[in-house]
C-alpha cells in the first residue's frame, strides 16, 4: 500500500473485473479503510459500470484499477477518460493490465507505450510505467478464460498517471507586466528640431544652402510631349471614335473640328457665290430663298417646304 501513497482521509476507488478474485479484492479493501481512517472512504465499483454510475466530478483522490492480485483487467479509451473525469485535481490513477511486448494487428491486447499514449489522450499527466514483470501462471489462464486471448508475448504493466493541478473548463486570468505609459512628451533633440526649421529669414541667409528647383530637371522633362503619348490606351477605341468624359487628350478638340467640317461639306454649294448676301443677290432658283443673309461659313437650315418649292 506503501506504493500508492495512500494516507488518512483520502477518498479511494477501487476498480475491478470478472477476472478479480473476491477474497483478494476484500482483503484489498480492509487494508484500504485502515489507511484512509474514518475521515476517508473506500468505493468499489465494477469497470463495466462505472460509466454508468455517474460519478461527480472530482470524487476521489486516488483510483486503483486492475492491481488486485490475479486480475487482468483491459482499460479502453472510454474507461481512461471517465477515470480522470472523477479524479481531483492532482489526483493519482493506479492501474495494473497486461500488455504485448511485441506489435500485433487487430490486438485486443495493447503494448506499454500505446496504453501510456491513451492515458495521455484521457487528460493525465506524468504517466510512467512503474513496474514490469512476467505473468503468473494463473494470470495467463485467466487472460485465456476472460479475454479469450492466447500469446506468449504478454507481460504485465503498473503505470500511474497524474491528473493536471486544474479542473476541465477552468479559467484563470493572466498576470501580465504591462508597462505604464509615460504621460509626458518623449524629448526632443533641438539639433533635429533647428535641421528641420526653416523660416522666411533663412531664405535670405546667404548661409543657408538651398537646391536650386531647376537642376532637379532632366533635358528630357523639358520636352514638349507628343499629343498620341498623352492619349489613353482605351481612347477612341472600337468602330465609332468616341471622346472619353473630360476629354484631357485633345479627342473631344479634335472630334468636334471634324464634325464642324462634315456640316460645312453637307451644305449646298453656290454656284454664283452670292447666296449669303440675301435675296437680292440670289437667284430664281436659290435653296436660300425667302431667309435672311447670314455670314459664309455659317450652319443654315432648309426646310423641308423650302426645299420643295425649289
Amino acid at each position: 500500500m506503501a506504493d500508492f501513497g495512500i494516507s488518512a482521509g483520502q477518498f479511494v476507488a477501487v476498480v475491478w473485473d470478472k477476472s478479480s478474485s473476491v477474497e483478494a479484492l476484500k482483503d484489498l479493501v480492509d487494508k484500504l479503510q485502515e489507511l484512509t481512517g474514518n475521515e476517508g472512504r473506500v468505493s468499489v465499483e465494477n469497470i463495466n459500470q462505472l460509466v454508468q454510475s455517474a460519478h461527480k466530478e472530482s470524487s476521489f483522490d486516488i483510483i486503483l484499477s486492475g492491481v488486485i492480485p490475479g486480475s487482468t483487467t483491459l482499460h479502453n479509451a472510454e474507461i481512461l477518460a471517465e477515470m480522470a473525469r472523477i479524479l481531483r485535481p492532482g489526483g493519482c490513477l493506479f492501474l495494473k493490465e497486461p500488455v504485448e511486448t511485441a506489435t500485433v494487428n487487430s490486438s485486443k491486447v495493447k503494448t506499454a507505450p500505446k496504453l501510456c499514449s491513451t492515458l495521455t489522450l484521457s487528460g493525465l499527466v506524468e504517466v510512467k510505467e512503474l513496474q514490469r514483470e512476467s505473468l503468473s501462471p494463473e494470470e495467463i489462464q485467466s487472460v485465456q478464460e476472460h479475454l479469450g486471448y492466447h500469446s506468449n508475448s504478454l507481460l504485465s504493466v503498473q503505470i500511474t498517471g497524474k491528473k493536471p493541478n486544474f479542473e476541465v473548463g477552468s479559467s484563470s486570468q493572466l498576470k501580465l507586466s504591462v508597462a505604464k505609459k509615460s504621460s509626458g512628451k518623449p524629448a526632443v533633440d533641438p539639433a533635429a528640431v533647428k535641421l528641420w526649421t526653416l523660416s522666411a529669414n533663412d531664405m535670405e541667409d546667404e548661409s543657408v544652402d538651398l537646391i536650386d528647383s531647376d537642376e532637379l530637371l532632366d533635358p528630357e522633362d523639358l520636352k514638349k510631349p507628343d499629343p498620341a503619348s498623352l492619349r489613353a490606351a482605351s481612347c477612341g477605341e472600337g468602330k465609332k471614335r468616341k471622346a472619353c468624359k473630360n476629354c484631357t487628350c485633345g479627342l473631344a478638340e479634335e472630334l468636334e473640328k471634324e464634325k464642324s467640317r462634315d456640316q460645312m461639306s453637307s451644305q449646298p454649294k453656290s454656284a454664283c457665290g452670292n447666296c449669303y448676301l440675301g435675296d437680292a443677290f440670289r437667284c430664281a432658283s436659290c435653296p436660300y430663298l425667302g431667309m435672311p443673309a447670314f455670314r459664309p461659313g455659317e450652319k443654315v437650315l432648309l426646310s423641308n417646304s423650302g426645299l420643295h418649292d425649289a
